[in-house]
């Protein structure tokens, strides 16, 4: 019978252990003897499994026979792991059976949720406090001042804005994150749209006192995609490397074609967006992507950033099979690349 139910759990997918009724582990598989330790069997399971909620809920099994569900917490010094831990009773080996699911990307995802209505909540609740105040003021102390009054209207109109602003940026991560899985049909030129980018950003660049490099413009580059979405891509990476970089007076925009390119293991195009500013601290170039991340809040907010624009961006390349290259050193600049597939046609372009 023992050998027959430890045939039985190392056929089990999961980590699983059984326990009879005088508290004994009387069988595991390997994958639990992983987890637990290799020494399991023939052990009380009190001195192994150890954590309280799943030792509650064993002992509760080993009385009434209802099956129950506990969590289990495992540490492998590194990160920890959570399992959600199934106990039923197995009546024709009189056993406890114990299948442990990592459920980790679960808590995960349930903490991203969380942490994204937390920055949405943030991010919403400094205008509106702001917008809030001046209202109060303008029917109040400021009733009669026409100076003042247009002064917080010209506020109020910069923290509407940024509202506005934070909610489109919202509604787009929304549509991008929809469209993640579907492939684009269109066939689209390159160099049209980042020139249709470029004449789009001149006047800011203008206004920033920075010169706009277009190398290599002239290369017919076609592939599949969506104009729209990656109309979207460059004028947020441009336009950050205009407003973030001003120091450096010029912004470059170079196309790159590579027979084979590495990232993708294909024919690609990398754009290659670069700045000559002040830089980015390299502790936050893997967080770039990330909602509401900003390597520097205090600037980004005062520039009218939302903190979305790069998860838009990340989201958008990742639908288009492509990948975002980010390098930059204090004090030497930044450059964003974004590589694209080539269909195997335009191998030779």
């Amino acid at each position: 019978m023992s050998q027959t139910l430890s045939q039985l759990l190392a056929a089990v997918p999961l980590p699983a252990l059984a326990i009879d009724g005088g508290e004994r582990i009387v069988a595991s598989n390997a994958d639990a003897r992983t987890l637990v330790g290799q020494g399991i069997d023939g052990r009380n399971y009190v001195t192994m499994l150890r954590q309280p909620a799943l030792l509650d809920a064993i002992a509760a099994i080993l009385r009434d026979n209802r099956p129950r569900v506990s969590q289990y917490l495992f540490n492998d010094g590194v990160q920890d792991t959570n399992y959600q831990v199934t106990a039923r009773v197995v009546e024709e080996f009189n056993v406890v059976l114990l299948c442990f699911q990592d459920v980790t990307h679960l808590e995960q995802a349930g903490q991203m949720r969380r942490d994204f209505v937390a920055n949405v909540s943030h991010e919403l609740r400094t205008p509106l406090t702001a917008l809030m105040g001046f209202i109060e003021t303008l029917r109040g102390p400021a009733k009669d001042d026409a100076a003042a009054r247009d002064r917080f209207l010209d506020i109020m109109e910069g923290e509407a804005g940024r509202m506005n602003r934070l909610v489109g940026d919202l509604l787009s991560l929304s549509r991008v994150e929809g469209d993640e899985r579907v492939r684009p049909r269109d066939v689209v030129n390159l160099p049209d749209i980042l020139s249709s980018v470029l004449r789009t950003l001149k006047q800011l660049a203008d206004e920033a006192h920075v010169t706009l490099e277009f190398a290599d413009g002239d290369v017919p580059v076609e592939l599949i995609g969506d104009p729209d979405q990656l109309m979207q891509v460059f004028t947020n990476l441009i336009e950050n490397a205009i407003k973030y970089g001003a120091s450096g007076k010029r912004v470059t925009v170079r196309i790159e074609l590579m027979d084979r390119d590495p990232a993708l293991r294909a024919p690609g195009v990398r754009v290659h967006v670069i700045d000559y500013g002040p830089g980015i601290d390299a502790i936050h170039l893997p967080r770039l992507t990330e909602r509401f991340y900003r390597a520097d809040s205090h600037r980004s907010r005062a520039m009218g950033g939302t903190g979305l624009g790069l998860a838009i961006v990340k989201h958008i390349i990742n639908r288009h099979r492509g990948r975002l290259r980010v390098e930059s050193e204090l004090g030497d600049g930044a450059q964003f690349t974004v590589v694209l597939p080539l269909p195997v046609s335009s191998q030779s372009t």
